[in-house]
């Protein structure tokens, strides 16, 4: 694959990652109307939308993704739970450390996904095809 082919495949991803990001975002808020929690759901849906449309294996992407996908989780779960004692956001990044050890685990897991799914897949080859050079 060439490098213009590898730069669009990243582009085409991380666009995919945004819009999984927003989806993700909206859908945490929408199920946790529902009475459930799903604070991996945001981070997931990054690593999907980064690598649903590629058609290379991309450790830069996965690891933006999955970076990408820590974030929105600290995020959204601050605009979900902010601490009583002060809402702002720089409050909220100071005392992570007191977050309950699932919602730790849950956005750690969340950005892990990001990671895995975000990373993409080899090309495949057919019986009879010959493998693609390597670069």
């Amino acid at each position: 694959m060439n490098d213009n082919a590898r730069v669009r495949n990243l582009f085409v991803g991380l666009l995919g990652a945004v819009a999984g990001a927003i989806v993700g975002y909206f859908a945490f808020f929408w199920i946790a109307q529902q009475g459930f929690y799903a604070l991996m759901l945001p981070g997931g849906l990054v690593g999907l939308g980064g690598g649903l449309l590629v058609k290379d294996r991309s450790p830069l992407r996965a690891a933006l993704c999955g970076m990408l996908a820590l974030g929105l989780g600290v995020f959204t779960e601050w605009r979900f739970a902010p601490f009583i004692k002060d809402g702002s956001l720089s409050y909220f990044l100071a005392h992570l450390h007191e977050l309950r050890p699932v919602t730790m685990l849950m956005i750690v897991a969340g950005s892990v996904f990001g990671y895995w799914l975000a990373l993409g897949r080899e090309a495949v080859v057919k019986p009879g095809e010959a493998p693609p050079a390597a670069t």
